[in-house]
């Protein structure tokens, strides 16, 4: 059997609910010749007449191969109505969304997209992932935010720069800014040994500094409760102190480091895929939101 056009099938659902071929030209805005065309060429395609034709005004009649084709053909059609459906909601940002993040972005830019995406397509489903600093891979996910970009290929933006801040109990350094020389050999409370710790601790290196690390804990909380207790000091992205009491705090200290050690923040997406309206839109907004983030590391 030849392939059967979708329009074909739509007429011939017509003229079965309209009864003639030509109310149903009149409902779909063909001539009733170009109708008639029509039935003729699905007939052509299936082997057969679909509809018995009386003639005159009295209403045509289906064939046993008709109702085989009209059932199978309003399947059809229902299918490819949820088709344009899907795409028309695709395009206009009713999709699906995987995102992979790390702490800080899930808890300073995320909020804010997910919030705005779902206040403009309440029907899309995002979807996030914790990607950790050993494995940035992108994989099948449409978005990565990230500390530095994956090596695999992927388009980027740069969302902020953040600099590294010295952590310690009140008094132990003098007020304002530190050279990093001054942390060598300093008892320090650090992350544990992973990829993004060990870039620190090399470009403590590399500015003169082997601080003493007496504890490693995971959590930038933790890591200032041993501060607060004792344990050490500590040397933290700026936005991991972002709205803790760690600046009115009279036990603490904080301070710049001369030269600052900075990481940026990507959001990548892969290379060889089309973004999405929705995640077009996701990348617009953490655009934004990183901005007015990092708008005081400016200053």
């Amino acid at each position: 059997m030849a392939d059967v056009e979708l329009r074909l099938l739509r007429t011939m659902a017509a003229i079965a609910e309209e009864g003639t071929f030509g109310r149903a030209a009149d409902r779909l805005g063909y001539t009733q010749s170009s109708v008639s065309q029509q039935i003729a060429a699905l007939e052509k395609a299936v082997g057969g007449a679909v509809f018995d034709r009386p003639g005159g005004p009295r209403p045509v009649r289906i064939t046993p191969l008709g109702e085989v084709v009209l059932a199978h053909g309003r399947d059809l059609l229902g299918r490819a109505e949820g088709l344009a459906d899907a795409v028309d909601r695709f395009k206009a940002g009713n999709g699906r969304i995987d995102i992979g993040t790390f702490q800080g972005a899930t808890k300073l830019i995320l909020p804010t997209v997910v919030r705005k995406l779902l206040a403009e397509h309440p029907d899309c489903d995002i979807r996030l992932f914790d990607v950790g600093p050993e494995d940035p891979q992108i994989g099948d996910r449409d978005l990565l935010f990230h500390y530095g970009r994956p090596d695999s290929d992927v388009e980027h933006v740069e969302l902020l720069a953040e600099p590294y801040l010295l952590v310690a109990r009140a008094g132990v350094f003098p007020a304002g800014p530190v050279r990093v020389g001054l942390l060598d050999g300093t008892p320090m409370v650090a992350w544990p040994v992973n990829e993004h710790q060990t870039w620190l601790e090399r470009e403590l290196a590399s500015s003169g500094a082997r601080p003493r690390i007496v504890f490693r804990t995971g959590g930038h909380e933790a890591v200032v409760a041993m501060v607060r207790a004792g344990v050490g000091s500590a040397v933290l992205p700026w936005l991991a102190l972002h709205g803790s009491d760690v600046w009115s705090d009279e036990r603490l200290s904080v301070h710049h480091l001369q030269p600052s050690p900075a990481s940026t923040w990507y959001l990548c997406w892969p290379a060889e895929r089309s973004l999405s309206p929705l995640a077009t839109r996701a990348v617009d907004i953490a655009v934004e939101a990183a901005r007015e983030l990092g708008a005081p590391l400016e200053c």
